[in-house]
C-alpha cells in the first residue's frame, strides 16, 4: 500500500508552531512515500517566510512536490513580481515548477496554475493541458494517477465559485480521457472531494484545507488529507470497511486538527474506485 500526504495553504508566516509540531509528528507517524504541497506556501513570497517554510518540509521525512499558490508570488514588490516572479520560489524549492512523482503505485504530476498578471485567480493553458495528458496516457495501470493545481478544479459552495480555476472544463475533460484519477488542490482553505460526472471516466477532485496556518474559515479547523492506494485483500472485514469487493481501491481520509489535544486525528474517511480497463 502506498501513502500520500497532502497539505496545501501552509501560508508560512502565518503559521501556528502547536500545528506545525502536530503535522510533522503525523509525518512521522504514518511515513508516507511522497507529500505534496499543493501552492501558498508563504504569505507573502517573503525571503524569510521560504525559509521557514523549507525548515518545515526538511523535517516530513519524505520527499515533498511542491507548486507555487498566487501567495507565493510577491505582491507588494512589482519589479520581482513582473520581472521574476518565481525567483525566492525556486531559489528554496528549486527552478522545477511543475514537478512530476513516479513510482510503481503512483504518478503525480505538478501543474502551475499562477499567473504573474493575476493577484489570486489561477489558469491552466491548453499547452499545460496537453503536457499533463501525455504523462498521464504513459502511465502504468498499477499507477494511481494525479494531478496538482492550486485552485480549485470543482467547489461545493455558490461563494467559491469566482475562485474556479480558469479552464478547468477543458482540463478536466481532457484529463479524465487521459486516466486522471485524482485532481487535488487548495487555495479556498475547505476540504472535500467531489465526483465529476459527464466525464470520459470517474475522476474526484480532492481539494485540502489550509494545514498549518491561523487563516482557517470560521467553521473549519486546520486539517490535511491522507490518500491510501492499492490495499487490496478478500477478507469480508476489507469489504466491509471499503465498501468494494477485493481490489484496487483508494481511501481518502481527511485530518483535522484536534486544538485541546494538538494531534491530528481523522475526521472522515472516502473510499474510491478508479476505473482500470
Amino acid at each position: 500500500m502506498s501513502v500520500l500526504l497532502q497539505i496545501s495553504d501552509t501560508h508560512f508566516g502565518t503559521e501556528q508552531p502547536q500545528v506545525v509540531e502536530a503535522l510533522v509528528a503525523l509525518a512521522a507517524q504514518q511515513r508516507p512515500e511522497v507529500v505534496v504541497l499543493s501552492g501558498d506556501i508563504t504569505q507573502r513570497a517573503r525571503p524569510a517566510q521560504f525559509r521557514a517554510a523549507k525548515v518545515f518540509v526538511d523535517r516530513l521525512g519524505a520527499p515533498v512536490l511542491t507548486i507555487p499558490g498566487n501567495h507565493d508570488i510577491a505582491l507588494f514588490d512589482l519589479w520581482a513580481r513582473l520581472t521574476r516572479p518565481y525567483a525566492r520560489y525556486a531559489k528554496v524549492f528549486g527552478a522545477d515548477i511543475e514537478p512530476v512523482h513516479s513510482s510503481p503505485e503512483l504518478l503525480v504530476v505538478g501543474v502551475n496554475t499562477t499567473r504573474k498578471w493575476r493577484q489570486k485567480n489561477g489558469e491552466v493553458s491548453t499547452a499545460q493541458i496537453d503536457r499533463v495528458a501525455k504523462l498521464l496516457t504513459a502511465a502504468s495501470p498499477q499507477q494511481l494517477r494525479m494531478v496538482v493545481v492550486h485552485q480549485p478544479m470543482a467547489v461545493t459552495e455558490a461563494r467559491d465559485r469566482p475562485d474556479l480555476l480558469r479552464g478547468h472544463p477543458a482540463a478536466l475533460r481532457t484529463w479524465a480521457a487521459a486516466g486522471a484519477d485524482l485532481v487535488l488542490g487548495g487555495h479556498i482553505h475547505l476540504p472535500y472531494t467531489l465526483a465529476q460526472q459527464g466525464l470520459a471516466r470517474r475522476l474526484w477532485v480532492v481539494q485540502a484545507g489550509t494545514a498549518v496556518s491561523w487563516r482557517t474559515r470560521p467553521e473549519v479547523p486546520n486539517s490535511v488529507n491522507i490518500l491510501r492506494w492499492r490495499e487490496t485483500s478478500g477478507t469480508r472485514g476489507d469489504q466491509t470497511q471499503t465498501g468494494f469487493e477485493a481490489g484496487e481501491y483508494c481511501l481518502i481520509e481527511q485530518w483535522d486538527f484536534a486544538r485541546h489535544d494538538r494531534v491530528f486525528v481523522r475526521t472522515a474517511v472516502k473510499p474510491v474506485q478508479p476505473e482500470r480497463g
